[in-house]
């Protein structure tokens, strides 16, 4: 170290190690499903394929996790929710701060207005319930860049 040095050598290893740390690393889905069960499962799946997770049981506390510090990079939202519905929540995303999140919805109920104006909001995809994993795990994992 010399005297024009701001770091460090000890402080310089230590921010060399934190951008060589894979960008996953801090990477985390939010699951936003009203049904107990299935949230559960998704994010076991999600977990058990080393992907983080938060969840979420309604709009409500879907929006207070994403004005929260929480490291959010994608968003997994059922279509059918009381009070409000997924598209509901993705129009308050996408007006919100954290507009360009990408977002998956999934439905075991829907029909084609609904995949049309869930694809007028800009999701990455819309799924069918029950869910194929593969597809799943693979369209969040290159949306984390994993």
């Amino acid at each position: 170290m010399t005297e024009h040095d701001i770091l460090t050598d000890a402080e310089r290893e230590a921010l060399h190690e934190v951008m060589q740390a894979p960008a996953s690393a801090s990477s985390c889905v939010l699951i936003v499903d009203d049904d107990p069960l299935a949230r559960e499962l998704l994010a076991e799946f999600l977990e058990l394929n080393a992907i983080e997770c938060l969840t979420a049981s309604n709009e409500e506390q879907a929006l207070a996790l994403l004005e929260s510090d929480q490291p959010i990079n994608l968003m997994l939202t059922d279509l059918r929710m009381l009070p409000h519905d997924g598209l509901h929540l993705i129009r308050k995303v996408r007006e919100s701060e954290r507009a360009t999140l990408p977002i998956i919805i999934m439905s075991g109920d829907a029909n084609v207005l609904d995949a049309i104006d869930a694809m007028h909001l800009h999701v990455v995809d819309f799924l069918l319930k029950p869910i194929d994993t593969d597809k799943l795990l693979a369209l969040i994992r290159q949306e984390l860049g994993m």
